[in-house]
């Protein structure tokens, strides 16, 4: 395991900090501002989401603070199980993007007629566009090396010890085992939560792929 002086060069000071800081900043907030549309479609998004979703709901706090909550809990197990993966982006990820996406669900009930999120053809379009830059934006963040979120840590602390186990494999089994805790609080999963349980591990390593050629980028 790596000290702390190496790993503080490691995130702030290693090969390409401004573009990966960039890209991780880009990710989070493509999440956050595609996460906005895709709650208010109605239609499905991530499984941590849709999860605590259900514990907003059932509680009474904001989105955003049920989502740092749930991090931070998560957290703990980092500490002990992958500091490595520790960073800006962990911090980042856990406190921007549920309040990003409380902030503008704000602003759209203020500027969007509702119609826009309930009414087709419009709808679907909504949703399949956010859908997708939200995915990119996952693998944007993901891959900057900046850190991860505890949420998305576990999938690659479970798989350190399985390496012939493809990673896409467990993240999905991961994600849909989030659903499955959602549904038991209460949730209704749709077509959307299943997507992105299916489409984001791939989405990860193809992402991870084209900023390690194209920009000198990688999660390794």
């Amino acid at each position: 395991m790596e000290n702390v002086k190496t790993w503080a060069y490691r995130m702030f000071h290693g090969p390409a900090f401004g573009k990966r800081f960039a890209v991780m900043m880009t990710g989070i907030f493509m999440m956050g501002f595609n996460l906005s549309f895709l709650i208010d479609c109605g239609l499905g998004y991530d499984p941590y989401s849709f999860m605590m979703l259900q514990i907003s709901a059932q509680t009474g706090l904001l989105f955003g603070t049920c989502e740092l909550i749930g991090n931070a809990c998560l957290f703990v197990l980092c500490i002990f199980f992958s500091p490595d993966l520790i960073g800006p982006g962990t911090f980042a990820n856990m406190i921007l993007v549920g309040y990003i996406s409380d902030f503008f669900r704000w602003l759209w009930a203020r500027t969007i007629p509702a119609a826009v999120f309930t009414v087709y053809p419009a709808r679907a379009l909504v949703f399949a566009l956010t859908l997708f830059f939200f995915i990119i934006g996952c693998a944007f963040y993901m891959n900057a090396s900046m850190g991860l979120a505890p949420y998305d840590s576990i999938p690659f602390i479970i798989n350190r010890p399985i390496r012939k186990v493809p990673f896409p494999v467990i993240r999905i089994g991961y994600d849909f085992f989030a659903i499955l805790i959602g549904v038991l609080l209460g949730g209704h999963p749709t077509i959307g939560n299943f997507l992105v349980a299916v489409f984001l591990g791939p989405v990860i390593g193809i992402i991870g792929r084209l900023l390690s050629k194209k920009l000198g980028i990688s999660n390794k």
